[in-house]
């Protein structure tokens, strides 16, 4: 075990294989007890998974809701950490604290208290976890209930359950703080912006801040593939216009996303839809000198970059990255502010997990 303190506060102590990897490009975690003085214990209770992992599990289970938890049993028992070996993803968890270690130098971990209920921010790729028992699977909202440890290391990111706000639509909305926060910094007043995939929760938060950002002289329009969240858009004031539409098909999906906007391609256009094969229809989409930001972990770099340069598409590749400052306070005050986005996410997220 390494006795650096820079290594210990990535995590790089728990690692089993491959050595000296960090703890998300590594294949094997050691998730054993006790916790050490520089770590934080956390008895899970509920897994937000990755969209896009949870439907590959779903696929592979035949949508049966037995071998999707014995499936990520596997994965968990194997790998010490959720790290789907198809989509590379993971997710994020909700638990209490169990115990915080003497030795924890970060500001925001130290405030931390056993008996605190908490979300972590950041995935479970590189999160020990040992799962004792999967209790629930709950397909409708891509979660499922446990019973299980899981260790933060110094290096991690937390964040206190709100009381203003239930648990299980705080962690639907903290899963993917980082697709709204990043929104922010990309929309500029007046911009045009697609949403690929934004029935979703993402693709909502997506929307909403696209909306506020762009403002009454921009045009925000969302591409979904059920008809059902198409419909459900249609009704959402922060959403210009609704395209439903498969965006695997590029060409059709392009063509349609520009006759929504005029005519004219997209500003910028966020992706994140949970399938894959969708790059390049956001890049048909977007503008010379324009920006497609890719938020889902569906995505292939390589089928980007090189779709992109076979249609010679100058456009900005921009790659998601699930942490950015302010990320949770912004999501959540989307929620505060939102009563047609809070409303329909109770809906989704607490109707369908009864």
């Amino acid at each position: 075990m390494p006795e650096n303190s820079f290594e210990r506060r990535l995590g790089l102590h728990r690692v089993i294989a491959p050595a000296k990897c960090l703890p998300q490009q590594a294949r094997t975690l050691n998730s054993a007890l006790p916790a050490a003085d520089d770590e934080i214990l956390i008895s899970v209770q509920s897994l937000n998974v990755d969209s896009a992992s949870f439907h590959q599990f779903s696929k592979s289970a035949g949508g049966d809701k037995t071998k999707i938890a014995e499936l990520i049993e596997s994965v968990v028992r194997e790998r010490g950490k959720l790290q789907n070996p198809v989509t590379g993803s993971g997710g994020m968890l909700i638990g209490e604290v169990s115990s915080v270690g003497k030795n924890i130098k970060n500001k925001d971990l130290k405030s931390l208290k056993p008996g605190d209920k908490i979300a972590t921010l950041v995935s479970l790729t590189l999160t020990p976890l040992h799962i004792e028992k999967i209790t629930r699977v709950l397909p409708e909202i891509e979660r499922i209930e446990v019973k299980g440890h899981a260790i933060l290391f110094d290096s991690g990111i937390a964040v206190k359950i709100p009381a203003d706000i239930n648990e299980g639509l705080a962690l639907a909305a903290l899963d993917v703080c980082g697709a709204p926060a990043q929104t922010a910094r990309l929309v500029k007043p007046g911009m045009r912006v697609a949403v690929i995939g934004g029935g979703g929760k993402s693709g909502l938060f997506c929307l909403l801040q696209a909306k506020k950002s762009a403002g009454p002289s921009g045009r925000v329009i969302a591409l979904e593939y059920s008809e059902a969240a198409a419909n459900r858009l249609k009704n959402l004031s922060f959403v210009d216009s609704v395209v439903c539409a498969d965006a695997r098909d590029a060409v059709t999906a392009s063509s349609q996303i520009m006759r929504a906007l005029g005519g004219e391609p997209a500003d910028l256009v966020i992706n994140v839809a949970n399938v894959a094969g969708t790059e390049m229809a956001s890049i048909l989409s977007c503008k010379t000198g324009g920006t497609v930001y890719f938020f889902s972990m569906a995505t292939s770099f390589t089928a980007a970059a090189l779709g992109a340069e076979g249609v010679a598409a100058d456009v900005n590749l921009m790659i998601g990255n699930g942490y950015a400052s302010g990320h949770a306070e912004l999501t959540l005050n989307l929620l505060r502010e939102s009563t047609e986005l809070r409303s329909l996410l109770e809906y989704i997220y607490e109707t369908k997990a009864e």
